[in-house]
């Protein structure tokens, strides 16, 4: 199968990290607290945090809703039909990607469990090496030219 057909993951792997880091977040923070995040007011990081979580779950839904207007696939086991530069994409190439890392930073903040930030970090670095290259390849060989220009105007995150 050739470069223009293939598709960019055999498996949805992103979501699948961000869960697991929420998860191993959850778990690590009742195993081995790392300690309370300071701060000089009780409401104000759980406060900061669902700031956060809105904002994300927000931006996710505009995402996945600007994708499915086009007829993209949202996951990254279909083939892309169109490359998508319009709504959150014309601000950042992988929004839904800083959905879910904004989504952890929240829950971080909203528990003050510091292991969601590490799992946040960690995360954002796993899917860059191993989702990121591969989408990246799709799209450019499925849409040449237009997309080296989206990627030379478009930041990847923000």
């Amino acid at each position: 199968m050739n470069a223009y057909r293939a598709k960019p993951l055999r498996y949805p792997w992103p979501p699948v990290l961000y869960l697991a880091g929420i998860i191993a977040a959850i778990m690590a923070g009742r195993l081995a607290a790392l300690g309370p995040i300071p701060s000089p007011l009780p409401y104000l990081l759980p406060s900061i945090g669902f700031s956060i979580g809105l904002l994300a779950v927000t931006l996710d839904i505009w995402a996945v809703r600007t994708l499915m207007e086009r007829l993209t696939p949202v996951f990254d086991t279909g083939c892309a039909r169109h490359l998508v530069t319009c709504g959150p994409f014309r601000f950042s190439r992988n929004p839904i990607y800083l959905a879910y890392t904004l989504f952890t930073v929240a829950l971080g903040f909203i528990t003050g469990n510091v292991w969601f930030f590490v799992a946040a970090t960690t995360a954002l670095i796993v899917t860059r090496l191993l989702a990121i290259p591969n989408e990246e390849r799709h799209l450019e060989a499925r849409f040449g030219f237009d997309y080296e220009s989206y990627r030379k105007r478009t930041r990847r995150w923000i």
